[in-house]
This record gives structure tokens, sequence and C-alpha cells, in this order.
């Protein structure tokens, strides 16, 4: 269960990393994505475990990296569009 744990944190903060060097305008600041994604595989594989139970080590992974991502989403704030004034305005 610990090396599950483990290896979930890094799964979700390294998605993380990715997510805050491709996104770096719509991401909020780097320590909050960075923490989101790490507590939120960790959450995923404590959910998973539960679910499926002991000795599903692949599938426990695939599930917190699963949750990371869903947690990310919800912090990518849309694009700006400026608006562009015509010269009527």
């Amino acid at each position: 269960m610990f090396l599950e744990v483990l290896g979930s944190a890094l799964l979700g903060f390294a998605l993380a990393w990715a997510a805050v060097h491709r996104l770096p305008d719509r991401l909020p600041d780097r320590v909050i994505v960075l923490g989101t994604g790490a507590l939120g595989g960790v959450f995923g594989a404590l959910v998973t475990h539960g679910a499926l139970g002991p000795g599903h080590f692949l599938a426990t992974l695939i599930g917190a990296v699963a949750v990371a991502a869903v947690l990310l989403s919800l912090l990518i704030r849309p694009a700006s569009r400026r608006l562009r004034r015509s010269a009527a305005a």
C-alpha cells in the first residue's frame, strides 16, 4: 500500500508538472497546481485501492492518474478573450 501511495503521488506530481509547463497562462500558481496533482494522485489511489482491494497495483496507479487529471482539469481557466473594439466604437 505504501508503494502505491508513493507512486501515485509521484505520478500526480509529474502530471501536474507537465500541465504547468504546457499551460502556464491558464493555471493558477504553480504551488497550488503541483499540490493538487500530488494530493489528487494519493486520493485517487486510496479510492481505487478501496474499490478494488489489494493486489491491483497497476489499476490503482491508473485510477490515481485519472483522479489527478480530473482535479487538475478543474483548475484550468478559459483562454483570455480580448475584446476588440471596432473603429466605430
